[in-house]
């Protein structure tokens, strides 16, 4: 019997380096070395599935395609084995020698710089094979190419060489015997490779077999037809990946070709966690290459505000090697955050036109992020606009209309979209500032919540319509008319000239200004915002951000006052102000207390009271 020839392989002095990075620096996770592994052999079975079609009668063919996958827990050692297209003796030397290939100074200074920058870095640099050695001491590889009459067993311990060694009957594929570390006998157990597999590689395209039972279960659906999936098998699909007790709310599957391969199968789930009091959520979609995840709870693939979203994205055209440093930086992946970004957002537009209740009912839920997109995704500006929804005065209380709607009942000559908040509806209409909305019938936007008024300005504009607050001090309803007037030549009311310039002087520590108002019908006055990009509703909740923070708060800026000239009081008032200085003084402070009250602005309530007694006294006198 003649002995087989052991070929040995000394590595440069550069590589033993560069394999000390790759053991102890490249890899936090040691759990990837087991997807590594599993990723090589699926691709192995899936080269000679091909090379199958084309070949007759190749060697063993009645080998089922599959992944073994054996533990021994007695000899500490793991075991993972295919039926693939095998490698010869020339393939093993290049395909794990790599590394030795590569071994220059200037290949391993730049591996070296990528570790420092991300230490998760995975098969970058062609060395995902090489993680095994995290956990293994030894690493034996038996491989038996398809067009082979012998095998070849490759030996390494990971410390500059490796060994080649003929050996005979092999079957075909490649078997990878792994003597564990002390550190890493976890491996060697069930329960801990089980998870493993489930976690990386649930939706390898071939069954995966853990002591003989298939752990690979469930089907990648997202690659699979539409007409080929059942509704209950969408939910169940849901319900794994989800780790959900119940059916999703609706979902998105769809497949594109450009300008990026992508299949993606998202959900929306029925509750928000986030409003429940569970803390911010962290992403739900993961990123896959061909069916083997690269990214879980991927923060790249879509934009933070989308993070309720559940479920998955596979994309051929990412290399499976890619780290997550690389992730945040590759332009495909940024490519990839649009498409999908932008299809999930149509989809939702699509929803509310086709079943506008459930639509409905996702707003409710799930409204909250819309408007966090809105406020601070200035790329996806004119989808999300689409999707807002708010009350109006043209709306049944609790009913949502979108800015569609607004737009297009829009009077002939109106150019802007008005919106004001409150804290609830009735206050808002039993405010002065839809007096006049109500009286020329113009539609207004009741914006009832913290964040609608930084929404609403962050879009600044929709359906080339400008956003306006009707706390603005420069509001008009009628721009025909002041087009025709220029400042100076509006009329004076010069009665109210003595109690306008009265009134400022005592006011002066409170508002900038006190004018005549062009828009109260019946209120005596209004408190009006000078700054036109900042509404007062979000000048609380700026403050109120600063002291969470222990920030000194900002001092709010003076507003302006507008009196209502043709009001009773206004014009008792201006009577008072000549024969009863004092008592037109509270009358006054009250007024101007009131209106801020009206605008959601802080008064002094102790000061208020006591002023309203001396009031009261007055008038029972």
């Amino acid at each position: 019997m003649t002995e087989n020839k052991t070929q040995t392989f000394e590595f440069q002095s550069e590589t033993r380096k560069l394999l000390d990075i790759v053991i102890n620096s490249l890899y936090t996770e040691k759990d990837v070395f087991v997807r590594e592994l599993i990723s090589n052999a699926a691709d192995a079975l899936e080269k000679f599935r091909h090379t199958a079609l084309t070949v007759t009668d190749p060697f063993d063919a009645d080998l089922p395609l599959e992944i073994t996958v054996e533990v021994d827990d007695k000899a500490n050692t793991l075991t993972i084995s295919d039926t693939g297209i095998g490698m010869t003796h020339e393939e093993l030397e290049s395909n794990l020698g790599t590394i030795a290939h590569s071994g220059s100074n200037a290949y391993l200074e730049e591996l070296m710089e990528a570790a420092k920058k991300d230490v998760s870095l995975i098969g970058q640099f062609g060395v995902g094979f090489y993680s095994v050695f995290m956990a293994g001491k030894k690493v034996r590889v038996l491989s038996r190419s398809w067009d082979e009459s012998t095998g070849n067993e490759w030996v390494s311990e990971g410390a500059g060489s490796y060994t080649l060694t003929e050996v005979e009957g092999l079957h075909r594929g490649t078997k990878i015997i792994i003597d564990l570390k002390e550190e890493a006998k976890d491996y060697s157990q069930k329960w801990k490779i089980e998870s493993v597999i489930k976690q990386y590689s649930s939706f390898v395209p071939y069954p995966v077999k853990l002591d003989g039972e298939v752990v690979n279960t469930v089907q990648a659906l997202w690659t699979k037809s539409h007409s080929e999936i059942t509704d209950e098998e969408y939910n169940k699909f849901y319900k794994f990946i989800a780790n959900a007790g119940n059916d999703p709310l609706t979902r998105l599957h769809f497949s594109a070709d450009a300008p990026l391969a992508i299949n993606a199968l998202l959900f929306v789930p029925q509750e928000n966690f986030e409003s429940m009091g569970f803390g911010k959520m962290e992403p739900g979609v993961n990123l896959y290459c061909q069916r083997i995840l690269i990214d879980q709870h991927s923060k790249n693939i879509l934009p933070e505000w989308l993070r309720f979203l559940k479920g998955i994205v596979d994309s051929e055209d990412l290399p499976l090697n890619i780290s997550r440093q690389a992730l945040q930086d590759n332009a495909l992946v940024a490519k990839l955050r649009r498409v999908i970004t932008r299809r999930f957002l149509k989809s939702l537009d699509e929803l509310a036109a086709k079943e506008p209740e459930k639509y409905e009912k996702f707003w409710d839920v799930f409204g909250i992020f819309i408007k966090e997109g809105a406020t601070s995704d200035f790329e996806y500006q004119k989808e999300l606009g689409k999707l807002l929804r708010f009350e109006s005065s043209k709306s049944e209380a609790g009913k949502m209309v979108s800015l569609t709607d607004y737009v297009n009942r829009m009077q002939p000559d109106q150019e802007e979209i008005y919106f004001i908040n409150g804290p609830s509806r009735a206050a808002i209409e039993a405010g002065p500032y839809v007096e006049l909305f109500r009286k020329k019938d113009i539609e207004i936007i009741y914006t009832l919540e913290p964040i609608d008024d930084f929404a609403l300005n962050h879009l600044g504009e929709f359906d080339s319509k400008k956003l306006v607050s009707a706390e603005r001090a420069d509001l008009s309803l009628d721009k025909k008319e002041d087009e025709k007037k220029d400042e100076a030549e509006k009329p004076e009311n010069k009665e109210l000239d003595g109690l306008l310039t009265w009134m400022q002087e005592l006011l002066k520590d409170a508002v900038s200004e006190v004018t005549i108002s062009t828009r109260l019908v019946d209120a005596p006055a209004m408190i009006v915002n000078p700054d036109s990009y900042m509404t007062s509703s979000m000048e609380r909740i700026m403050a109120a951000g600063r002291r969470e923070h222990g920030l000194p708060g900002t001092e709010a800026s003076k507003k302006k006052m507008e009196i209502n000239a043709d009001n009773p009081l206004i014009k008792k008032l201006a009577e008072l102000q000549g024969s009863d200085d004092e008592f037109a003084r509270q009358i006054t402070w009250q007024i101007c207390d009131n209106a801020m009250i009206q605008a959601g602005l802080q008064i002094d309530p102790l000061k208020m009271v006591e002023r309203n007694y001396k009031l009261l006294s007055r008038v029972v006198k």
